[in-house]
């Protein structure tokens, strides 16, 4: 649209380090993005993650941390120093003058190109039906190509004429495509098809628009009596019933108005050379509303009618012709019914929000779809038969290079900003085309729409080209993976090899090059797309694999070239440089596994390829003859049988290894130090003044940090002298009182030390690198290494303390061990210099530590893994035998630490709801996030099932269970449909669907009928059935048989036991439900099933028939790629509101908002995130009306990218209406709450700690329309839920007991309002003593029920004693106030606005640096967000997690 660039500020402060792509470490989506913490938006990391290594450093100058403490930075106006983006934006305006309309101004800004008002104009409701013109200032046409601000005389106020031109061919058939578009612009069949990155919102139907008109609202919200409050019965509290239809609403806009019975091209295409002569491009066909057939001629003076019919061709113009140069003028002459609802469907148009017609990055497929009608469409029909993809075919060149594309985009300079962001952009859009074209082109080769490049050998074995991709199915081909695995292996190595590529794209070192991949999964079998590399297909692969391993380590080859490129990801992914023996018992070195192999493409670019291995192996699931595992993975039965041998550890599960090693060697270096110490203390004083400035290096590579800070000490030296020194305060609040010149806070983040290393972790504990603060000046003084905080002195130890030893037997005990300051400082003199001013007892106890953590390095702490150990077939030199040892047992310990640490911290974070999954696929990335597999689910289960709390883990246990069931069943499925012939295709999944979920006992499959059976049997070759044979054995699957192999699969892939031999068993034991596994396998296995009501449990019928399968949609694997500025500054901006800044905060999120913007266009899920967290400060910041129309956008962005009942939706829904209570609206409040409701019932049922808070909100609403008996019903069931999962002890349960009581009191029954009240009140003084002001406040109100019941009762006997003569003390009953029921929808909803005197101020102040502090030695506090500068009447807000 124009004016994107609109808001960003003039100057942006950047960094001088080279921030290359996102996390080295990317772990998928990792962070904020998409994960499912409790309150995301109030960043629900622990405080520390947020301020990640480096993640600040890179964006503010010296100058401005030195400012920052006080929290009056201003977003970085001030650095003029730095470099600047180069987007001034002093908008301007234009007017524009169309034929036949009037003039009207256009807001644009200098750095549009003209072709972006073009876009505006045929995006516009008057001037939508042109498309081929020219833009004219002053009589010059404009360059469609040009900048705003390149072109001469252009300036505030001019005036553009919009000049029609003559149409060409190819500028005829973008009208024509162009006006199909508009008629087709409210149809949502391209959503409901998945076509074209279209995908469903149904936001609208639930607002009816009265969210954006600027709060101008149809009807007053507060006038009560017009709400219906009611909400459909399946929405109660207790209902049983789950109905599907409700999951998509119809849309009234949705009711096609029909324009046009038919527009196609005519069958007289194209125009005979004498009719060309006379300028005739193309012929069009048309019914219309009227049902009057006509024949249109495209001319290059525009359309005009023709005199031909159906059968006899006359290109002459008809009498009158209408010559039009736009085919809506033309059509609005010839037929009343077009004009009149082409231009109401254009209003309706242009009054949607635009996030429900921008297309997204990435297709969404929707498993439920209405019937929908199907049109006739040239367009479509056109497109089906070309290899189009987005206007290939307006492109010159026709097909793209992909190859080219990927990686030239690569290669675009990143120095500063705006080439940064020029690049991510381009990286992004690439990516994202590169997808669509691949999903595309896999489906077409499954379907049979490509011929093979090896037609002659057997189906299974063949490859494909299409469209400059390269195909190949996951299938064993030349026994390949004979020693892997088989089939199985195939399966498995694609998504492996995705991960490397995704790895090695987020370390993103100049000059290593990955292959575009992409993995589709469609109609059971498993299609790998890559882009090709030059002249790979015109050699042998033996030739031209210069580095690296074909037959998996026999012959072994390597590089120098490529040994220097792949070092200098060695460090990021943990790869350790290593020696493996060839066939000729020569030894090669190699820094990645063997089968990672290196060519150089004729384009001389090296590019690696099969990764499949770049992470080490899994021992847990990789029996190894004669290998003793360690006893903790023992006790829970590892080793175990996998299906295939390359079962690895996670990205993030080396990440979490890594860092939980980095703080063992901290704490046994103190230790050792400490009793050094007790033997001689003078030893300590004369160390500090050996050590040379360049001494305190960051040494440590931070935990998880993937650019360790100490390359070597030369470049360390080398960035802290040049000038700039990189090291910069984060948030500093070492104030005057430190005696040193540059105390910085414990927290100095490790600078970069050069472009390639960015810092940047995933980590919790971004403190690991804490570096004493002698290095930013070095100074001849002495300095100890202790940071003077304003308060006493504290050992720079502290900050690593708790960073986050994910274990739950890592007790608190490390608070007190002393020492770790100077363990520190040791580690990085040693690091730092050869040695040689350090004693030996000093370099032993490094030494020591190393060793016990099984360091590669004796001086300082560096873990690796090699990922050739228990390869088959690789073979290690005699010299490195003790290495290869080492490296066994760092491996065992890896598998250890995943069963004994990361699974039970996972359980620990559910039981305080820390993590709180919804569905599968929450589930599945809550596993991931803590680098656990998700082959690992079985072991995950179990252990839920011994933990003594396991009923306060109900909710997890039962997402677990229909997880692994629908994996099971989508294992078995996946083999079922390769025997499928296309024909049988829907009865086949409507059988699979009633044998997995009908309670129908025998489920026969309906065959297709007889007359369309061929009879000739020996269509082998057609038929593209690997295994050929019986076409028909899917029909004779039965329900028992089906469940019998999920029970079996369940055992021998997860090794769990379910006890069940059908679907009703499993329902009954695992309280599942029918309509959440239907959603799971559908989702799963990308069936698209008819919306309607289906009865699963009756005995008679099969629930499914073969016209409820609408489709079979591809489910897409590909790389995601980041944007990395923006991402920094969303996470800046998160610690400032953490920090208690809102409005520096405010301002970096929005800068965020802004280059996100830039990058990914308009549509991402991390938009999303970043909507809902400035909604969030705008609520909190006061503005309601910016915080509704900020929600509002997350909610549309949310239901088209991630999908209209994905769980983040839901939670989107709920802010929403907390936010539109707060505007007044609360009806439509009400609509979105039981709208969430809906979809949560759906996803995951009642039983789950969320539907507490959703039921806590809705119950506070109703409260406040004084729909008294509906509130109870879900306050009451609030609180029963969250007895059940926070335990009766809780302050949630006090909060809910408050609230039920107050509705009792607003319903005059006292007695009860007294007992809910007592029950909190003693939970009150129980938890938080009788003094805290919660307690007082219970106390007072307990009082005030006990008056008014008094009351009541005087004035009963009153009435009792005198009889209708009685004097009657009128009563006060209050209906809530509506400020009243806000402030406990804040309170539940986690923020609180406290009132505030100057007193408090001053120490609010101390203890937001007291907490910064703390904050930055990665202890995770309570997500407390203060306001410095104070808003209204004093109140000061708050952002609190009430957990």
């Amino acid at each position: 649209m124009v004016s994107k660039t609109d808001d960003i500020q003039a100057s942006v402060p950047n960094c001088n380090v080279n921030t290359v792509d996102l996390a080295e470490g990317e772990t998928p989506d990792h962070q904020e993005t998409k994960a499912p913490n409790k309150d995301p938006c109030a960043c629900g990391h622990s405080a520390s993650t947020v301020v990640m290594n480096g993640g600040r450093a890179h964006y503010h100058s010296e100058e401005e941390s030195k400012q920052d403490g006080g929290g009056d930075m201003d977003g970085g106006e001030d650095s003029n120093e730095q470099e600047v983006i180069v987007i001034q934006d002093t908008g301007f305006t234009v007017k524009i003058q169309a034929p036949g309309t009037e003039h009207f101004d256009l807001q644009v800004s200098p750095q549009e190109m003209v072709q972006e008002i073009h876009q505006v104009l045929m995006d516009r409701e008057d001037t939508c039906h042109r498309t081929c013109f020219s833009l004219q200032l002053d009589g010059n046409v404009l360059d469609n190509f040009a900048e705003l601000k390149s072109i001469e005389g252009l300036q505030e106020g001019s005036l553009l004429k919009v000049v029609e031109e003559p149409y060409t061919v190819r500028e005829a058939r973008i009208h024509v495509r162009h006006i199909r578009d508009l008629l087709k612009s409210l149809d949502p069949s391209d959503a409901y098809n998945g076509v074209d990155c279209n995908s469903l919102s149904f936001l609208s139907v639930f607002t009816d628009g009265d969210l954006g008109d600027s709060g101008k609202r149809k009807k007053k919200g507060s006038d009560l009596e017009q709400i219906d409050c009611t909400p459909p019965e399946h929405i109660l509290p207790g209902s049983k019933e789950r109905p599907l239809v409700p999951l998509q609403p119809q849309n009234k806009d949705w009711k096609p108005m029909q324009c046009l019975k038919v527009l196609t091209m005519s069958g007289w295409n194209p125009p005979p050379g004498n009719r060309k002569m006379h300028g005739d491009l193309m012929y069009l066909y048309m019914v219309t509303v009227e049902e009057r057939h006509i024949s249109i001629t495209a001319s290059t003076r525009g359309f005009y009618l023709n005199q031909s019919t159906t059968y006899t061709f006359n290109p002459k113009p008809a009498n009158p012709s209408f010559l039009s140069h736009s085919l809506v003028e033309l059509l609005s002459q010839i037929s009343p019914a077009f004009k009149k609802n082409f231009t109401v469907l254009q209003k309706t148009r242009v009054q949607r929000h635009p996030f429900e017609r921008i297309a997204t990055p990435f297709q969404v497929y929707s498993w439920t779809a209405p019937q929908v009608d199907h049109t006739m469409d040239c367009v479509r029909a056109e497109d089906a038969y070309t290899s189009r993809l987005g206007y290939e075919e307006h492109i010159p060149g026709q097909t793209r290079d992909w190859n080219e594309e990927l990686q030239t985009t690569r290669e675009l300079a990143r120095k500063n900003l705006p080439e940064r962001l020029l690049r991510e952009r381009a990286i992004f859009k690439v990516h994202s085309d590169f997808a669509a074209a691949a999903t595309r082109g896999s489906m077409a080769v499954i379907d049979g729409n490509v011929m093979a490049i090896n037609p002659g050998e057997e189906t299974r074995m063949q490859m494909f080209i299409w469209n400059n991709i390269f195909f190949s199915l996951g299938f064993d081909v030349r026994d390949h993976y004979r020693e892997l695995g088989g089939d199985a292996a195939a399966h498995a190595a694609p998504t492996n090899d995705l991960n490397g590529v995704r790895a090695y794209g987020a370390v993103d070192v100049e000059g290593l090059y990955t292959l575009g991949t992409v993995v589709v999964d469609y109609r059971g079998y498993r299609v790998t797309a890559q882009s090709i590399i030059p002249g790979i297909l015109e050699r042998e692969q033996e030739q031209s694999v210069i580095y690296g391993s074909i037959d998996f380590g026999k012959t072994v080859v390597s590089h120098g070239k490529y040994l220097e490129l792949l070092e200098r990801t060695s460090r990021p992914l943990k790869v350790q440089r290593h020696n493996v023996l060839n066939e000729k018992d020569e030894s090669v070195e190699l820094c990645s596994s063997v089968e990672c192999k290196g060519i150089i493409g004729n384009d001389g670019r090296h590019y690696i390829l099969d990764l499949l291995r770049t992470f080490p192996p899994d021992l847990n699931f990789l029996p190894v003859e004669g290998e003793e595992l360690s006893p903790e993975s023992v006790r829970h039965g590892f080793p175990r049988q996998h299906r295939h041998r390359l079962a690895c550890l996670r990205q993030e599960l080396i990440e979490a290894f890594v860092e939980h090693r980095y703080l063992l060697f901290m704490k046994m270096a103190a230790l050792q130090l400490m009793q050094q110490k007790a033997n001689k203390e003078s030893k300590m004083a004369t160390l500090t003044e050996n050590s040379s400035p360049e001494a305190a290096v960051p040494a440590l590579p931070s935990t998880e940090n993937p650019d360790a800070s100490a390359k070597s000490s030369e470049t360390s030296t080398e960035t802290l002298t040049d000038g700039k020194s990189d090291a910069v305060q984060i948030e500093t609040t070492s104030t005057s009182d430190a005696p040193q010149p540059a105390a910085t806070e414990a927290t100095t983040i490790g600078a970069a030390p050069k472009a390639e290393q960015t810092t940047e972790t995933d980590s919790p504990s971004a403190a690991a690198t804490t570096i004493n603060a002698s290095q930013a000046t070095p100074t001849e003084d002495n300095v100890v290494p202790t940071v003077t905080t304003n308060g006493p002195l504290v050992p720079v130890a502290t900050a690593i303390q708790n960073g986050e030893c994910e274990s739950p037997l890592e007790g608190k005990a490390e608070d007190s061990i002393p020492g770790l300051a100077q363990a520190k400082e040791l580690a990085e003199s040693l690091a730092a210099e050869d040695g040689s001013g350090i004693d030996p007892k000093s370099r032993e106890v490094v030494l020591n530590a190393c060793k016990a953590v099984g360091s590669i390095s004796n001086t300082s702490f560096d873990i690796r893994f090699n990922p050739d150990i228990f390869s088959p077939g690789v073979r290690f030199p005699e010299d490195s035998v003790d290495d290869i040892q080492k490296q066994k047992q760092l491996l065992k310990d890896a598998a250890a630490f995943l069963v004994s640490c990361q699974i039970p911290s996972l359980v620990k974070d559910c039981l305080d709801h820390s993590a709180l999954p919804m569905d599968g696929a929450t589930l599945t990335e809550a596993l991931h996030q803590r680098g656990i597999n998700v082959r690992y689910l079985g072991n995950v289960l179990e252990f839920v099932d011994k933990t003594p709390a396991k009923a306060q883990l109900e909710h997890f246990y039962r997402i677990g269970i229909s997880e692994l069931i629908t994996r099971c069943a989508k294992h078995i499925f996946k083999t079922y449909l390769q025997g499928v012939e296309l024909s049988a295709l829907s009865a086949a999944v409507s059988h699979f669907l009633n044998c997995f979920l009908s309670s129908f006992p025998d489920a026969v499959a309906h065959l297709p009928a007889d007359e369309l059976v061929s009879r000739r049997k020996n269509r082998k070759r057609r038929n593209r059935v690997p295994g050929g044979g019986d076409n028909t054995a899917w029909a004779s699957l039965t329900p028992s048989e089906l469940w019998k192999n999920i029970v079996s699969e369940a055992q021998s892939y997860y090794n769990f036991t379910l006890h069940c031999e059908n679907a009703d068993q499993v329902v009954e034991k695992y309280a599942l439900q029918k309509i959440t596994l239907l959603r799971e396998i559908s989702i799963k296995a990308g069936i698209q099933i008819l919306i309607k009501e289906y009865n699963f449990d009756s005995r008679h019928k099969p629930a499914f028939t073969e016209e409820d399968i609408l489709n079979i949609f591809p489910v897409v694997k590909h790389v995601n790629p980041k944007a990395s500025d923006a991402f920094h500054f969303f996470q800046s901006g998160q610690a400032k509101v953490q920090q208690g800044y809102l409005k520096e905060g405010c301002e970096l999120i929005n800068e965020a908002l802004n280059l996100f913007n830039n990058v990914y266009g308009a549509m991402h899920v991390e938009i999303c995130a970043c909507l809902r967290l400035l909604a969030r400060l705008n609520y909190i910041m006061g503005d309601h009306h910016e915080a509704l129309s900020n929600q509002q956008k997350a909610v549309l962005m949310s239901e088209r990218v991630l999908g209209v009942e994905h769980p983040n939706t839901i939670q989107e829904y709920m802010h929403l209406a907390l936010y539109c209570f707060a505007n007044g609206q609360l009806s439509t409040a009400l609509k979105l709450l039981y709208r969430a409701r809906y979809l949560m019932l759906m996803v995951c049922g009642e039983d789950h700690p969320e539907m507490a808070l959703l039921d806590s909100n809705i119950g506070l609403v109703l409260h406040g329309v004084m729909e008294y008996d509906l509130s109870l019903r879900f306050l009451e069931n609030a609180l029963a839920i969250n007895s059940k999962y926070h335990g009766p002890r809780s302050l949630k349960v006090a909060l809910s007991h408050h609230l039920v009581a107050r509705v009792y009191e607003s319903k005059a029954e006292f007695r009860s309002a007294l007992q809910h009240e007592k029950e909190g009140y003693t939970i009150y003084k129980n938890q938080v003593g009788e003094a805290h002001e919660k307690t007082k406040e219970s106390s007072e109100y307990l009082k005030y029920l006990t008056q008014q019941a008094v009351a009541l009762q005087r004035t009963m006997n009153e009435i009792y004693k005198n009889g209708s003569n009685a004097s009657i003390m009128p009563l006060k009953f209050t209906a809530p106030s509506m400020a009243s029921v806000l402030e406990q929808l804040n309170i539940i909803n986690g923020i609180i606005f406290i009132p505030l005197s100057q007193k408090d101020l001053e120490n609010l102040k101390a203890e937001v640096q007291r907490r910064q502090q703390l904050q930055e030695s990665g202890k995770s506090l309570e997500d407390l967000t203060v306001d410095g500068p104070l808003e209204l009447e004093d109140k000061m807000p708050m952002d609190v997690n009430v957990d």
